[in-house]
């Protein structure tokens, strides 16, 4: 089995929260691997993954990171390979690696989702490799409308509070 997906991090700090992406992979059995490399203390290693990544059969690349938040946009200019950035909370309420990650110049494009939102990056992964695979594409469809059961469930139980001056 070779990984379709990378998960990769500032650092061990970060898995907490990239977890979230692993396990949800790892629900949706799409194969991946989890690694740590830093862009600022091993540069030399983030440029060997990013320009191996195709080669290895890596389709998609989630790049977790806080503060400067700089890999996920290195990795991308080094690589045709689409990258999902998680800007981590570490400073500032994450909002400096928000920034870092989002304000990518033209043509070096990383889709950015919320921070700490390694879950909705896994999602998102999940979506983007089952435009080419039906068995990935069923799996997230069912993902999504266990979502809305989740809901409905959640309704029916607020019916159960009771209050004097509640109208619904």
């Amino acid at each position: 089995m070779k990984p379709l997906v990378s998960i990769i991090m500032g650092s061990t700090s970060d898995y907490p929260v990239m977890e979230k992406a692993a396990n949800f992979l790892n629900e949706m059995e799409i194969p991946f691997e989890i690694n740590a490399l830093s862009a600022h203390r091993t540069p030399e290693q983030v440029e060997k993954f990013a320009k191996n990544a195709h080669d290895n059969g890596i389709k998609i690349i989630i790049a977790g990171a806080g503060m400067a938040a700089h890999l996920p946009g290195v990795v991308a200019a080094m690589t045709p390979i689409p990258v999902i950035g998680v800007p981590i909370k570490a400073s500032l309420d994450g909002l400096d690696a928000l920034l870092a990650i989002v304000q990518m110049p033209p043509g070096i494009p990383v889709a950015t989702v919320a921070i700490n939102g390694a879950l909705n990056a896994g999602v998102l992964a999940a979506q983007m490799l089952g435009t080419n695979d039906a068995e990935i594409f069923n799996k997230t469809v069912s993902y999504k409308e266990n979502l809305k059961g989740k809901i409905v469930k959640a309704n029916e139980d607020l019916k159960q509070h009771q209050f004097k001056f509640r109208v619904s």
